[in-house]
C-alpha cells in the first residue's frame, strides 16, 4: 500500500496546550514546522525520530506562544521562514530573509502544495494552511471556538467576515487542526463546526461580536463541546 504524499504530526506543547505541527512530505523528506514554540528539543527530536529535513517554517500569526520557538529552529537548521505580508507588517520585527506571501499564494514542500488562505481577525494577518483536504487553522478557528479579538491586532469584524467565508467556500469534509488544544476533540471536519461551533451560527455581525467580546467566556468553559443553533436560541445567544 503507498503512503500518503503528505503527513501532519501533531504535537502539544507548552502551558498554553499548543499545537505544533511538523508537514511532511513523504516523497523527499523534507518538512515544515508549523508555529515553533515552547520546547525547541522536542519539535527537533520528533523530527530525528521521522528522518526528517526541517527546511521551513510557517507561521499562522505572531503572537509570542506560537514564535517564540523560531530563533531554537534556526540555530539548528537555515530553514526558510513564510508569513502573510500584513502580519510581518503588523509584528514589527526583524526576520532575516523571511518570505511574504499573500492570501491564494501557494508553497511547494518537496512535492507537497500549500495553499495560503488570509484569515484575518485574530491578527490583521492571520493565515491559514491548506494541504489537500487539511486546514492548519492557528488562532482562526478551534475545534468548537475562534480566537480572541481583543488582544492586540484584533479584530471581530474581520474575524466574522472570515469564519461566514470559511464556511461558505471550504468544503465541508476539511478537516481541521487548530493552534490549541481547547476541546474535547482535537481535530473535526469543518461540517461538524458548521453544526456545533456557536460561532459559525451567526448570520447577523452586530450578534457575532457582542457574543465573541462580551459574552463567549463568561458562559462556556472548557474542553469546549458542540453547541447547536437550537441550544443557542435557547438561551437567548442567536435569534
Amino acid at each position: 500500500m503507498s503512503q500518503p504524499p503528505t503527513k501532519i504530526h501533531a504535537l502539544e506543547l507548552g502551558p498554553m496546550e499548543n499545537f505544533i505541527y511538523l508537514l511532511e512530505d513523504t516523497q523527499t523528506k523534507r518538512a515544515a514546522v508549523i508555529d515553533p514554540a515552547w520546547d525547541v528539543p522536542s519539535i527537533l527530536n520528533k523530527a530525528n525520530q521521522l528522518e526528517l529535513q526541517i527546511t521551513d517554517i510557517l507561521l499562522t500569526h505572531s503572537h509570542h506562544d506560537h514564535i517564540n520557538g523560531i530563533e531554537g529552529i534556526l540555530n539548528h537548521t537555515p530553514a526558510q521562514v513564510h508569513l502573510l505580508k500584513p502580519e510581518y507588517e503588523f509584528w514589527d520585527h526583524e526576520l532575516e530573509k523571511p518570505a511574504l506571501h499573500h492570501g491564494g499564494d501557494r508553497i511547494l514542500i518537496g512535492s507537497t502544495e500549500i495553499s495560503l488562505l488570509h484569515t484575518p481577525g485574530h491578527t490583521p494577518g492571520s493565515a491559514c494552511y491548506q494541504i489537500g483536504n487539511d486546514l492548519i487553522t492557528g488562532d482562526t478557528l478551534f475545534v468548537y471556538g475562534c480566537g480572541r479579538c481583543d488582544l492586540h491586532g484584533g479584530d471581530p469584524e474581520q474575524m466574522f467576515n472570515t469564519l461566514k467565508n470559511m464556511k461558505t467556500n471550504l468544503d465541508t469534509n476539511m478537516i481541521i487542526h487548530p493552534g490549541h488544544n481547547y476541546s474535547v476533540a482535537e481535530t473535526t471536519t469543518l461540517g461538524a463546526q458548521i453544526e456545533g461551533n456557536p460561532f459559525l451560527h451567526f448570520e447577523d455581525q452586530q450578534q457575532f461580536v457582542h457574543y465573541r467580546m462580551h459574552v463567549h467566556d463568561k458562559t462556556r468553559n472548557e474542553p469546549y463541546g458542540p453547541l447547536s443553533k437550537q441550544q443557542m436560541r435557547i438561551a437567548d445567544l442567536l435569534t
